[in-house]
């Protein structure tokens, strides 16, 4: 197991547990560390993704990195293709730091790696991390002069459907959006959702579609007070809102980009006020798992 703890001391690492988690090391030299060539230092470790081949592991952290491993973890690099992209240098934070946050590999193909960052947008290669080709026609930045950049976009997530591997789902920072053709070009699906912000995002084994949607960016919270999470099974044509078990007064809650996740049909989110909701019938209906933990800030689910 792989987790990236961070403290305001000892800053971003990466640790490892060969125990399921009840113990963890401490290495004395960080595994990841930006290269002195770079001028650069790691601010936060964002992401964590398993390759096609269980040798493989790749970290995406701020600023705006891609690392990679291919000794299982026992040494690791920068991603030099990514890293000497023309623009990145033109690259911009978000509110969360310039961040590469979302990782997706395709197991039947080690050279297909897509990537998410806030703010670039969709980067995505075909030959294993040594070219990249930035892919965000489509998706909207309404902050820029120029609506439709070629990159700039503020992308909170993407997921890939489990069978249809051409058909990829994004939410934006506002705007949520599909992708047919491998996540190189994206149409809007906002059709009956409350709002178009929001960060997590997860697709069920079943192809289900789910998110959170949150009033909008200076209101960052799920609209009207209701926790609702927002179910399509038509590839985004309809969305329904999914309430059973969750509550529908006074819950004004944040859910972060990474506080969604699924296995199987099984679904899970947190919330930043701490509180765990599970569905186990695909988002039928919900239950709260925990309510009074630390700030929910990433939920993994797997099924043994």
């Amino acid at each position: 197991m792989w987790a990236a703890p961070t403290s305001w001391h000892f800053g971003a690492e990466l640790s490892k547990s060969t125990d399921m988690g009840k113990t963890w090391d401490a290495p004395e030299k960080m595994r990841i560390k930006m290269p002195a060539t770079t001028k650069k230092s790691l601010e936060n470790i964002w992401q964590i993704a398993g390759g096609a081949d269980p040798d493989t592991l790749y970290v995406g952290v701020a600023p705006a990195a891609l690392f990679e491993s291919h000794d299982r973890g026992a040494t690791w690099a920068l991603n030099k293709g990514l890293w000497n992209h023309p623009h990145r240098k033109k690259w911009q934070p978000g509110f969360g730091g310039l961040c590469l946050h979302t990782i997706v590999t395709d197991a039947k193909n080690p050279n297909d790696i897509k990537i998410a960052i806030s703010t670039g947008g969709v980067y995505q290669s075909a030959d294993g991390g040594q070219k990249w080709q930035v892919t965000n026609k489509g998706v909207s930045a309404y902050f820029m002069p120029d609506k439709y950049p070629e990159f700039g976009q503020c992308v909170h997530k993407i997921a890939r459907h489990p069978t249809k591997k051409k058909l990829f789902f994004l939410q934006n920072h506002h705007g949520v959006y599909k992708s047919t053709d491998g996540a190189v070009t994206w149409k809007e699906i906002e059709n009956g959702l409350p709002s178009n912000f929001g960060f997590g995002l997860t697709v069920s084994e079943n192809g289900s579609a789910f998110i959170v949607p949150l009033q909008k960016d200076a209101e960052r919270f799920t609209p009207e007070g209701k926790l609702r999470v927002y179910r399509t099974r038509d590839e985004g044509k309809t969305w329904e809102p999914l309430t059973k078990g969750l509550p529908q007064k006074h819950a004004y809650e944040v859910i972060l980009r990474d506080a969604v996740t699924s296995t199987g049909n099984n679904i899970f989110f947190g919330t930043k006020n701490g509180k765990l909701f599970g569905s186990f019938d695909d988002g039928d209906s919900w239950k709260m798992i925990e309510g009074s933990l630390p700030e929910i800030c990433c939920v993994k689910a797997y099924t043994l």
